[in-house]
C-alpha cells in the first residue's frame, strides 16, 4: 500500500482526494492537513509515502511545506497540486525538493497514476510547462546544472557528452516527462534497466536527478 497524505487548505477538495484515491486498493490515505507546517509535523510522527501538496495554502504554503518536509530523516515524495497560474511557484518547489506536480483539473486516473509515478522515483513533469519551468529554474541554477551547459557553438544537442544513442533517447523521453515505466514500455526495457541508465547518464552529465537532466536538455540550442 502507499500511503498518502492529502494537504489542502479546502476541506472540500480534502474529502474528494480522500474519495478519488478510496477507488484504487493500492493507495491509502494516512492523513489530511490543512498547510505545509501541519504536513510535516504529520509525517514526522507517521510513516507517509507521498504528500499530496497544495501550493497556494495559509500560514505556510506547498513551496515551505516541501521543504520542511524534505528536512526530515525519511523525507516522503511530495507532489504538487497546482494550476499554469503557479509558474514560480512550481520552480521554486522543485528547488526545493518537489518530485512532481499536477493540474487540479486533472481526471482522478491521473492523479492515481502521479502519486504511482513519483512514488516509483519517477519526476512527474508537465511537458507545456516545463521550458517556462527549465527558464525559471536557470535563474538560479544548481552549481552542478552550470557544468553540463552546451556550448555556444554545438552543433546537435546531445552528440557533445559522451552519451551512447539510447542514452540520449532516454534524455529526450525525460525532457517530455515521461516516467521510467513509460520510458520501458518505449524502449522495449525493463523499468531497472531504465533506471540504470539514468544513473549513468547522471553521472556523464554531472547531474544530480531526473529534473536537472530535463532542464539541461531544454536549454541545450538547437
Amino acid at each position: 500500500m502507499i500511503k498518502v497524505l492529502i494537504v489542502d487548505d479546502d476541506p472540500f477538495i480534502r474529502e474528494s482526494m480522500m474519495l478519488i484515491l478510496g477507488l484504487d486498493p493500492e493507495l491509502e490515505v494516512a492523513g489530511t492537513c490543512g498547510n505545509g507546517r501541519e504536513a510535516a509535523e504529520f509525517a514526522a510522527n507517521t510513516p507517509v509515502d507521498v504528500v499530496l501538496m497544495d501550493i497556494r495554502m495559509p500560514e505556510c504554503d506547498g513551496v515551505e511545506g516541501t521543504k520542511l518536509l524534505q528536512a526530515l530523516d525519511q523525507p516522503p515524495c511530495v507532489l504538487i497540486l497546482t494550476t499554469f497560474d503557479d509558474d514560480e511557484y512550481i520552480a521554486q518547489a522543485i528547488r526545493n525538493g518537489a518530485n512532481g506536480y499536477l493540474l487540479k483539473n486533472v481526471s482522478p486516473s491521473r492523479i492515481i497514476a502521479g502519486i504511482k509515478t513519483v512514488h516509483d522515483g519517477s519526476l512527474l513533469i508537465h511537458p507545456a510547462i516545463a521550458r517556462k519551468l527549465a527558464g525559471m529554474l536557470d535563474r538560479q541554477p544548481p552549481p552542478s546544472a552550470e557544468l553540463a551547459l552546451a556550448p555556444a557553438d554545438s552543433s546537435s544537442k546531445l552528440d557533445a557528452y559522451g552519451l551512447t544513442a539510447t542514452e540520449q533517447q532516454i534524455v529526450r523521453h525525460i525532457a517530455d516527462g515521461l516516467s521510467n515505466k513509460e520510458i520501458a514500455a518505449a524502449l522495449f526495457f525493463s523499468e531497472g534497466t531504465v533506471k540504470n541508465y539514468i544513473s549513468e547518464i547522471l553521472g556523464k552529465l554531472e547531474l544530480r536527478d531526473r529534473t536537472q537532466i530535463a532542464i539541461f536538455y531544454l536549454k541545450l540550442p538547437g
